[in-house]
């Protein structure tokens, strides 16, 4: 994507990187991405590393060849079982995928498309339980010229398409129960549900009410409807589901003779007169002009309780409103909640949400509402290393009247105008967070920024026209005193924490995979990492997939190949049972971009016809398990 950028700079500069080599790095190390040298690197730059970090090596199976084909493949050992498409039956009542009939009703029933974030949380409420439970999926976007024929851009003129688009958006729920070492879907559940992009959400926090987010169809500014463009997301200690809305100005048509107070806020997040979706033929909501305060109700965080599916949904806005990728939660050592979240641009920030209340691990209901009160931070990364975890507090600093913020919903509204005045650190396309359960250390995927200029590389983005992307490795402060039961090791809730580069990406075949996109720790506290090359799959000859990583020892920052997607499609959602010995993934939009020959994808020659491989059906996008032969954990 085309991100528009702030070119201005914080007081506190980093330098460039040849300056950086010169204190630091030797410039040759950088420019190859050694990945033995970052390992030294990291080792002497966080002080705390014990012993137990200096090993590694844990991962046993033989590694996938990098070929691109039109079927998915999975290491030796393993075995890879699709388990629900888009259109298969979500709710009661759903009729089969008819690729001849995609329609609105049919959709709000079914499972959508592009699935994204995946989340299994056990069944019973509570327990952990690993052949039982639901599993939570993300439906990110859709694409009109693959749905049906005829269409050639991404979002449909006609009506009753759109309405069908809508429908595909959002998240769906599903109960799984593995049986004889099959993943089977419980039909008819209980759980089953379907949020699109017209179902009742509630807004909470300190935007609620906010006049900016008032409309003619909810004056009170409480009520929104739908979930879009919902990315990655997380899961919460007490079992809830977070999910993240990422892209949200592509719904939304910005015409140029609106010329109102809204303008400039919409302009920053990349608003523009043609929007891919037309959905503003058929919704004045997204039409800007006839309604301008709509657009301030999306980018948010969603929370969704899976075990309840009649809870209305809420969309927590003291985590900032900006293009989440996704909401990746950790305890920390005083009890308070913490909410790590990239905004998924180029030139954009990292964040952080510190909570006021403390999570109790013994009332579920105590902690409903525990992301409506708290503290925003962005984070400054200094090239001495140094984080600086930057609040975003009303009337504090650059964030008061005289620059347009009248309130702390002005702050949060404008998460993103309020980090640049702060002076955070503009990053590669800051995606997913996650943290390492048992070192604390946060790593932060920056899938790429080709539009970097050699005049603005620094330490944490050391490379212009960056095409391949590289992984952050931050490392908060010990935590002194009593420890809440369930944290995560370290301070995350310190005011400065220590940065690393922990991988810059590259050439797979040296198990330096390009793009980094979703990751996620394994329940041994293993790295995997989810590519997302985009147009550049094709070019490379290269499957986006999903890899084993290493992040201590002599293989430190060097990775291997678990599970190659099929042709066209994306690596999203990684996600284990609590035993590890399943892992589910997201395969999203399989068949698009270019064919083996080179020229373009379409609805009627897809680049694969995955998973169902039968005539005239269309690609599909699918969830897959993935498990061991033998029983045992994924990944030996």
């Amino acid at each position: 994507m085309a991100a528009a950028h702030d070119d201005s700079r914080p007081a506190e500069s980093p330098p460039t990187l040849e300056e950086l080599a010169r204190a630091r790095y030797s410039r040759r190390g950088i420019l190859a991405g050694a990945t033995a040298g970052f390992a030294s690197l990291a080792l002497s730059r966080f002080a705390h590393a014990g012993p137990d970090e200096r090993q590694g090596g844990d991962f046993r199976f033989e590694p996938l060849g990098l070929e691109l084909g039109e079927d998915h493949r999975v290491a030796k050992g393993h075995s890879a079982q699709v388990l629900m498409r888009w259109g298969d039956p979500v709710l009661e009542g759903a009729p089969p995928f008819d690729p001849a009939r995609v329609t609105a009703e049919a959709q709000a029933r079914q499972f959508g498309t592009s699935n994204d974030f995946t989340a299994f949380m056990p069944l019973p409420r509570g327990s952990d339980r690993s052949d039982h439970g639901l599993l939570c999926v993300n439906h990110e976007s859709a694409s009109a010229r693959f749905m049906w024929p005829g269409e050639t851009k991404r979002g449909s003129k006609r009506s009753e398409r759109i309405a069908a688009e809508m429908a595909a958006h959002g998240h769906s729920v599903i109960e799984v129960r593995r049986e004889a070492g099959a993943w089977k879907v419980v039909p008819d559940s209980r759980y089953a549900r379907r949020i699109t992009a017209t179902t009742p959400i509630r807004l909470a926090g300190p935007v609620r009410g906010h006049r900016r987010v008032r409309t003619a169809a909810d004056p009170k500014g409480e009520l929104v409807l739908g979930s879009l463009c919902n990315c990655a997301g997380g899961t919460t200690p007490w079992g809830t589901v977070l999910i993240a809305e990422e892209n949200f100005e592509n719904y939304f048509r910005l015409p140029a003779e609106y010329q109102g107070p809204e303008r400039d806020n919409l302009t920053a997040l990349t608003f523009e007169e043609t929007p891919p979706f037309r959905w503003y033929r058929a919704d004045e909501r997204f039409d800007v002009g006839k309604e301008p305060r709509e657009p301030n109700r999306f980018g948010w965080v969603v929370e969704l309780d899976p075990y309840d599916p009649d809870a209305t949904p809420v969309k927590r806005t003291a985590l900032g409103r900006f293009k989440h990728e996704g909401a990746t939660v950790v305890v920390n050592g005083d009890g308070r909640v913490v909410v790590y979240s990239g905004d998924d641009e180029v030139f954009q920030y990292l964040y952080r949400f510190v909570s006021s209340g403390r999570h109790d691990p013994e009332g579920r209901e105590a902690n409903r509402d525990l992301l409506d009160s708290g503290t925003l931070y962005v984070a400054r990364l200094q090239a001495s290393g140094r984080v600086d975890w930057l609040p975003l507090v009303w009337g504090t600093g650059p964030l008061t009247p005289a620059n347009g913020f009248a309130d702390a919903g002005d702050v949060l509204i404008e998460s993103r105008r309020a980090a640049r005045l702060l002076g955070a650190t503009p990053l590669d396309r800051p995606e997913d967070v996650e943290v390492d359960p048992r070192t604390g250390r946060i790593y932060v995927m920056l899938t790429n920024n080709v539009l970097r200029t050699p005049a603005q590389i620094d330490g944490p983005n050391p490379r212009a026209f960056n095409a391949e992307g590289q992984i952050l490795e931050i490392a908060p402060p010990a935590f002194s005193g009593p420890r809440a039961d369930d944290s995560v090791p370290g301070h995350h809730g310190a005011p400065t924490s220590r940065w690393n580069l922990f991988m810059l990406g590259g050439d797979p075949a040296k198990g330096r995979p390009a793009n980094p996109d979703n990751a996620v720790f394994d329940p041994r506290g293993r790295l995997w990492i989810a590519t997302d090359q985009g147009s550049n799959q094709a070019r490379r000859g290269v499957p986006d997939g999903l890899w084993a990583c290493e992040t201590r020892g002599p293989e430190r920052g060097r990775a291997r190949l678990l599970y190659a997607c099929p042709r066209g499609a994306e690596m999203c959602g990684p996600s284990f049972t609590p035993d590890g010995r399943t892992l589910f993934v997201a395969v999203q939009h399989p068949g698009q971009g270019r064919r083996a020959d080179g020229s373009a994808a379409s609805f009627a020659r897809p680049a694969t016809r995955w998973p169902d491989f039968a005539a005239q059906r269309p690609a599909r996008c699918a969830v897959v398990a993935i498990t061991r032969d033998d029983g045992g954990v994924v990944g030996g």
